[in-house]
């Protein structure tokens, strides 16, 4: 779609050009952006224009995924022993109601930054507890994913602020995970994803997105018995409504899934 709203396209090559405007928005592939009017949006920066790395390998044994890093690229990190949770990257992906032709120009970042419940990098980087890296002209800070999405298109992250990486820990990456998701229809946007894991320490750690407003992180010191996953469910309050699934619908379904990977990862 044309954004005729839109007056200039800014292309910034180092982060003392990461400046906003009012009415200036971040560009990094524009999949959504370009798909409906933004009659508020003045001036796209073009965040593909400072060559972010896709992904690296940390010293610490974690990973660290550029915000500009695209879909197809995603799911190209290859497979490492120390590294088995990323089995997960497929399968959120391809959660998404996307082709493979979007794969290659929509990002990781993007999806994050759009905060929609049915996010299927937003499902990944809860479940991994990927911390989001923030950057502005002068300053940086780091928030933990899970903190970063507040709602439905809300976030944490201000004007001015650009999402520069997300960094995924050694010791979520080396867990043992277990994937459920559900739709009204067999391509339909997600009713609800409910991800699993299991880490060395025997911490469980249950992500479920798509089915609440924003994600919802529940965390056990070690396998949960059937009444404290049932009790920890019980303190969601946030289960969503839309044409893509019932709150009521949504919570049983989680509540099924929940149970099915506590069972699993026993």
């Amino acid at each position: 779609m044309d954004l005729i709203s839109v007056r200039a396209v800014r292309v910034p090559r180092s982060r003392g050009e990461l400046t906003f405007a009012p009415g200036a928005v971040p560009l990094a592939g524009g999949t959504w952006l370009y798909s409906e009017r933004q009659d508020d949006v003045t001036e796209l920066v073009d965040l593909t224009g400072l060559g972010w790395e896709p992904w690296t390998a940390d010293p610490d044994g974690g990973l660290t995924v550029s915000a500009t890093c695209t879909l197809a690229e995603l799911v190209r990190i290859p497979a490492r022993p120390e590294w088995p949770a990323l089995s997960l990257i497929p399968l959120c992906v391809n959660s998404l109601l996307a082709s493979f032709k979007i794969w290659n120009t929509a990002t990781i970042g993007g999806n994050i930054a759009l905060a929609l419940p049915a996010g299927g990098l937003t499902s990944l980087a809860t479940a991994l507890d990927a911390v989001a890296e923030l950057w502005t002209v002068d300053s940086e800070r780091r928030i933990p994913v899970a903190d970063l999405v507040l709602g439905v298109r809300r976030t944490a992250i201000e004007h001015g602020e650009v999402l520069r990486a997300l960094h995924f820990p050694a010791a979520a990456l080396a867990g043992r995970a277990a994937f459920r998701r559900i739709a009204l229809s067999p391509l339909g946007r997600a009713g609800t994803v409910v991800i699993g894991r299991r880490d060395a320490d025997d911490a469980v750690t249950l992500s479920l997105t798509g089915g609440t407003e924003r994600p919802e992180v529940l965390r056990f010191a070690g396998i949960p018995t059937v009444a404290q996953l049932a009790a920890a469910i019980d303190g969601i309050d946030t289960w969503y409504d839309d044409a893509h699934g019932s709150p009521d619908w949504r919570e049983a379904m989680s509540r099924r899934f929940a149970e099915e990977i506590r069972r699993e990862l026993s």
